[in-house]
């Protein structure tokens, strides 16, 4: 009975993706891929060597209309998406920051929130991964 039992559940054990809890399948924002080394060095991303200070990210090729990242802690990071995840991309729908722990979507007045993402709307705010490579915060999708 026990194999029968484990039969039946190993092939679920193979079907969860470690990285299911960061997707977030938005049919408004296209999924590209990238990858960006931030230096926190730099004046403009200092920021983020501070939690709860969240810094606009405008790299050429960095997500669908930039990025919102912020630190949480030393080894705890949150990069999002800036354009608004609940309509296609648009001149007012990259999301401004209102303040330390929230966003807001111009367009439709939502706001979210950044540690968590959620806000107003159907779809959370998309989330992207992040590596700690010393003073260097890579962000990718």
């Amino acid at each position: 009975m026990k194999k029968a039992l484990c039969l039946l559940l190993l092939p679920l054990l193979f079907a969860c993706d470690k990285d299911s809890d960061r997707r977030n399948v938005n049919p408004f924002l296209p999924e590209y891929s990238f990858s960006v080394s931030i230096n926190r060095n730099l004046p403009q991303y200092q920021g983020l060597n501070s939690p709860l200070n969240p810094v606009p990210v405008d790299i050429d090729g960095a997500g669908i209309s930039g990025l919102i990242v912020m630190k949480i802690s030393d080894t705890d990071y949150r990069a999002w998406e800036a354009a608004c995840p609940n309509q296609y991309p648009q001149a007012c729908s990259r999301m401004t920051i209102k303040n330390n722990t929230t966003s807001k979507c111009s367009c439709e007045n939502f706001e979210y929130s950044l540690l968590t993402g959620v806000g107003g709307g159907s779809y959370t705010m998309k989330p992207y991964r992040y590596e700690i490579q010393g003073e260097v915060l890579r962000i990718y999708n």
